[in-house]
This record gives structure tokens, sequence and C-alpha cells, in this order.
């Protein structure tokens, strides 16, 4: 389940503003120590492994495999073939292999556990491998024969899942397809038939996913304009295609997951149940957006009514990031941990979907090729559990410093030529210590950012504030309330 808040480029020239952004984009990759550049070997060994792929025995080319992404998109993991199987359904769901390419030790291998995973923001990519395996030669890439690891998961007519298995395979990948091309042949009723089983089995998940207590959530991408000297800034609405294709991937997360658990061995990701302090924090900024939220609805419930389509509920999905606080991943070899849940799943959950971008995806999906075959697992699996939480841990701290850096940079510029107007917003947070710090959450833009006051700042209260800075060179904002 996807966490990143990502702020896309819709719109860019040569500009000052464009140059500012860039410019800016580089310097958070230097204060974070972080670049798209490998080392010389890691190239040369990628360029060696993309020729020399060691494919599976298993011919799965006939099954008419699709990908759906991001138009743009070249590191494509996921491939999908949907069926029906009596009143059920068939879904196989293809994941790129990089163990196919991948050694244990090697030079790739060693660059991949000291990255973690991939780096957004603003179209800007600090790719987990080079661009010859993760855009090339183990992208699931239409018209091209790729190594594997082929997911099928049998679904009865409400949606449930009856049975998972994996297995290495060949597959071949139809179309390249985008969601927004997706969405449109599906509200024009000219989708092929697997397209419209996409639809009709992503509906009955979530279903299932309400009815278990659970709620997926989905961050609405942010898009930049910046065209001359103007920053412009606004949230691209979710179209309801995305929501279904992300219920497959969680739907082989929840398999891999039982696999792992039932052989007590593998790799879960987890979340504990939210801090009443945040849910409290969450009503108030509600309110800040002018969004109702009864006092006795729980939150998954609330996250379920919020409409991709309306800017201020595409800023509350975001605020409800902080309910994904102490959010980890939990190893296992033989007892399972304390913690084996992650609550706003209501599930046991592992990532095994997306190996080109997140470094434990190859090591959770090994554990479950290795136990759908009855056989051992590798040990270079048993001896990297050990240390794959901290890894992920410290990568997707970097992962969070780096977006977070790349929207302030984004808010200080669209907010730059706006010092000294005034703004409606609500105090969401104060410092305990002081009374007169805390945070303020503005409608237009739509934005959380420090505010100071000269006595101590009325919480969950409605107020006017004056923008005291914004600088993009420090990318900081900060409002005063009178």
């Amino acid at each position: 389940m996807p966490s990143n808040r990502v702020i896309r480029v819709a719109q860019a020239d040569d500009g000052v503003a464009a140059q500012t952004l860039r410019a800016g984009i580089a310097q958070i990759q230097r204060d974070l120590g972080v670049s798209p550049d490998f080392p010389p070997e890691v190239e040369a060994a990628a360029a060696a492994a993309a020729q020399r792929p060691r494919l599976p025995d298993l011919d799965r080319t006939d099954l008419p495999f699709v990908t759906i992404d991001p138009p743009t998109s070249m590191d494509l993991d996921q491939a999908m073939h949907l069926a029906r199987n009596g009143d059920g359904y068939t879904v196989h769901y293809a994941i790129a292999d990089l163990a196919a390419f991948i050694t244990p030790g090697d030079a790739i291998d060693v660059e991949a556990h000291r990255r973690g995973e991939s780096l957004y923001g603003a179209d800007s990519l600090i790719p987990l491998h080079p661009a010859v395996l993760s855009e090339g030669a183990a992208s699931l890439l239409p018209g091209e024969i790729r190594p594997a690891l082929l997911w099928t998961i049998e679904l009865d007519e409400t949606g449930e899942a009856i049975s998972t298995h994996v297995e290495r395979a060949r597959v071949r990948s139809t179309a390249k397809l985008d969601y927004a091309g997706v969405q449109q042949q599906l509200d024009a009723g000219t989708a092929p038939e697997m397209l419209q089983l996409l639809r009709e089995i992503g509906r009955l998940r979530q279903q299932v996913e309400a009815k278990r207590g659970g709620v997926n959530l989905t961050l609405p991408d942010q898009e930049i304009e910046v065209t001359g000297d103007e920053w412009r800034l606004a949230y691209r609405s979710q179209l309801p295609v995305e929501e279904w294709n992300a219920q497959i991937s969680l739907l082989t997360g929840f398999g891999a997951a039982d696999l792992m658990v039932y052989a007590r061995v593998g790799i879960l990701r987890t979340l504990p149940p939210p801090d009443p302090r945040d849910v409290q924090h969450l009503h108030r900024t509600a309110r800040a957006l002018g969004i109702d939220w009864p006092a006795e609805m729980l939150y998954p419930d609330f996250i379920r009514t919020l409409d991709p389509t309306d800017p201020r509920h595409a800023a509350m999905t975001v605020a409800c990031t902080r309910l994904l606080r102490g959010s980890g991943y939990a190893a296992f070899d033989g007892e399972l941990p304390a913690l084996t849940e992650h609550a706003a799943l209501a599930s046991e959950y592992a990532h095994v979907t997306a190996p080109l971008r997140r470094l434990v995806d190859r090591y959770a999906a090994e554990v479950c090729v290795a136990l759908c075959a009855d056989q051992p697992v590798p040990d270079w699996v048993h001896q990297a559990l050990a240390t794959l939480p901290e890894e992920m841990r410290a990568s997707g701290h970097r992962s969070s410093s780096y977006e977070h850096a790349v929207v302030d940079l984004v808010e200080a510029g669209v907010l730059a030529k706006r010092v000294g107007q005034t703004f409606q917003g609500v105090i969401v947070e104060v410092d305990e210590k002081t009374g007169t710090r805390g945070s303020v959450t503005i409608q237009d833009p739509a934005v959380e950012a420090p505010v100071v006051g000269a006595q101590p700042l009325p919480l969950g209260t409605d107020v006017t504030v004056t923008l005291a800075s914004a600088d993009v060179a420090t990318r900081t904002v900060a409002f005063e309330l009178g």
C-alpha cells in the first residue's frame, strides 16, 4: 500500500520558476546525499545482467497480460490478466522478477541494499536499480518476454480469496495502458472484457475491505505548473480505475502474508492502531477544510466518504497519513512477531508487488515462491531477514524526507508572492510547552504550515492568519496570528 505523497510536474517551461524548481530539487538531493547516478561498477553489472536473464522453464506467454500505469512510467512492476472462473474469478498477476538478474552479494544487490527504495518528487527520480534493468530488461514492457513471478489467486463470487499460488514463469505483456485511457474506455462502454472485470473485481474487493474494517489510504498526487515566474499547485483527481488497480496489488499482498504467517517465516508490513491524539488532530483538520466528520464515525468510514475530485478532500486524504505513523516491517523466522497486522488494512499484509522500486518485495516474494514449491527458503533470504526491517526503516525515512522537502519547496514557491496577505484557516496543533507556536491549515491553497501568535493559539478555532514568510531557498513557510 503506497504511502507516498508525490508532486508531479503538469506543465513547465524554461522560465524562472522552472529553473528555481530544478535548482531546488538538486539542492535537496545534495542535502540528503542521494543521486540518480550509479557507481560505474553497478551500471556495468546491470548492463551485463540485462543481457543474460535467468529465464524460467514455465511459459505463460499464452496469457495476454496488460500493464496499467501513468503514461510516462517505464519501470513496470506489474501486469495482470483477469478471467471469470464459474461464479468466481481467476486473477493472474505477473510481477517483475529481479532475482532473474541479481545475484546475492553482487554490485547491483549491494547498491540496492544501500538505497532501499526509489525516491520520487516533481518528476525527479532516484531509482533503486539502474535504468537498464528497471526501465529495460526487467520491466514488463509490451511485446517483450520477461521473467516474472506469476501469482494466481482464485476468488469466489463475492471477491473473497479462496487460494493463492506463486511460481516463476515467462510472460509477455500485450499492451501498456494508462489510467486515463482505461477509465475513458470503461466510461464509454468500449472497454474489453478484462478491463470490465477489473472494475467488477475492484468494486467487490472494496466491499470486502469495508466489511473487514480496513481502508486503503491512496494519496492523491499534487500537480505543479511552473511557467514563467508563476507557480501553481493543484491536486490531481484520482480515477476510480486507480483504486481498482490498487485492490489487485493489495489482494496479492494479503495472499503473500497468509503464506508466510502460516509457514512462520517471512516479512510483513505492519502498522499499530492509531494514536487517539492523531485522530483528534484530523478532526480539527477536517473542520479547517470545511469537511463534516461526525464524532461517532470511525476514521476508516470517514476516509471512504472523501471525494477525490474535491481538492479539499484530496488535502484531507494527505493529512490522514499521520495515521500511518509507526508503520514498519516485522521479519520472523520461527516465531511470529508481537505485531503482525496492518491496522489501516485490518489484516496481515506484505509488500511483494513493486520489486523494481522497493527492496523488501524481492525477499518477501522469494519466501512465497519457495513455500508454494514446497522448497526450503534460500539461505540468502534467511540471512537478510534480520536486517531488512532496519534497512527499510532507514530508506523509508530517507524517502519521507525527500518527499517532504519537495513539498516544502513547492509550497514555498506557490506562496512566495503572497507574503503579507491574509488567509482563513484553523489552528490544528499547538506546542504544549509554549502555547504560542503550532500549525495552521488554510484552505486556499490547501497547506499546513507553522504559525506563531502573540497570545496562546486557540486550538481548533477559525482564525485569520498573515503569511509572514515564504522562502524558496530554505523551503520554509510561516504564518502569524495577530
